[in-house]
């Protein structure tokens, strides 16, 4: 028997819906974080294996080339990477108390020109020892992440595998006058945006690890890693991404040093996010200010770390899966800056 409900009963009860998905996602973070981020591996190979495919070669055979990519770049990075984090996880406690050595010298400073703050006061308000242990715990918790590699490459496979004929069971499953254009449309617009937005954050990653490492900066290698994760993020990761790679530089070599590193974050993001950025995606996906604070926060919780890096391609999948469809458009419109077009 159909009822008629009310706009605020349903509200009300999507509102409680969704307040139970997100619990058992947090209650659950241990599993569906590998599972996530195997999604996100798959969706960014997943073109490869569709040109390998394209080029007559079989799916099996076509899987396994891309795996074994996969393997021989994880194991190259992993072993250059896991290196670096074990250094500097050793170094962590000499940069903090040089880094805290300079803060009660501009403390001091203040001081003399009568700007009085008490060392508790400064320490609480001001430490930026701390950012350094922040970065330091990003970067385990993703590598703590990364130990269940086995488990991640593993579902990637039968993701890959699966992928090639979902669509058409699901059209099978919905009945033969169902269209499943919309899953289509879906897939292919989240894996335009992951290979665009993967490879933008790759080259970022690279430029940036080249400069600091032609300017001298300990463990380039790590903040290569670190702006090619936040990235991800608009506005707010490159930013983040920075600004430890600059203290390091400043404790490290000097003010020079901190400037040049400072305008090679700012170079690459400028004509990355606004020039070479742009032009690949060619339709708009962008979230409105509002909507990408809300999820760092709420990805953030439910994920930890992990889901902070992941927010906003998590986000921009809900927002291109609510356009998707016809009955949830509005959503879509609504989660974007107002400028966006659907892509």
């Amino acid at each position: 028997m159909t009822q008629n409900v009310s706009p605020i009963t349903g509200l009300l009860i999507n509102f409680a819906a969704f307040t139970v998905i997100v619990a058992g996602l947090k209650m659950a973070n241990a599993l569906i974080v590998p599972f996530i981020l195997a999604v996100f591996i798959a969706m960014v190979v997943s073109p490869m294996v569709a040109w390998l495919k394209s080029r007559n070669v079989p799916t099996g055979l076509s899987i396994l080339i891309v795996v074994l990519l996969m393997m021989s770049v994880g194991l190259l990075l992993g072993a250059v990477i896991g290196s670096a984090m074990v250094n500097f996880q050793k170094d962590l406690p000499e940069y903090s108390n040089k880094l805290a050595s300079m803060s009660a010298g501009i403390q001091q400073m203040l001081g003399e020109r009568g700007i009085g703050i008490s060392a508790e006061q400064w320490k609480n308000s001001f430490d930026p020892s701390k950012l350094m242990a922040l970065v330091a715990n990003i970067l385990s918790s993703f590598g703590n992440v990364m130990t269940n590699s086995m488990m991640i490459l593993l579902t990637v496979i039968f993701i890959l595998a699966e992928n090639m004929g979902f669509g058409e069971k699901l059209a099978m499953a919905r009945g033969p006058g169902s269209s499943s254009e919309w899953l289509k449309t879906f897939t292919k617009s989240v894996n335009d945006y992951m290979a665009i937005k993967t490879a933008i954050s790759f080259i970022t990653g690279l430029i940036i690890f080249v400069w600091l490492s032609i300017i001298g900066v300990d463990y380039a290698v790590l903040w290569g890693l670190l702006a090619f994760l936040l990235n991800f993020i608009p506005a707010v990761g490159s930013v983040i991404a920075c600004v430890p790679a600059v203290l390091l530089a400043l404790i490290q070599l000097g003010v020079g040093s901190a400037a040049l590193t400072l305008g090679g974050f700012l170079a690459v993001n400028l004509i990355m996010g606004n020039g070479v950025e742009p032009r690949w995606m060619g339709r708009g996906l962008n979230l409105s200010p509002l909507v990408v604070f809300i999820s760092l926060l709420l990805w953030g919780w439910v994920l930890g770390p992990v889901g902070m890096l992941l927010s906003i391609p998590l986000t921009i999948m809900v927002k291109i899966a609510l356009e998707s469809q016809t009955e949830t458009q509005w959503l879509g419109l609504m989660l974007g800056d107002g400028d966006s077009a659907s892509l």
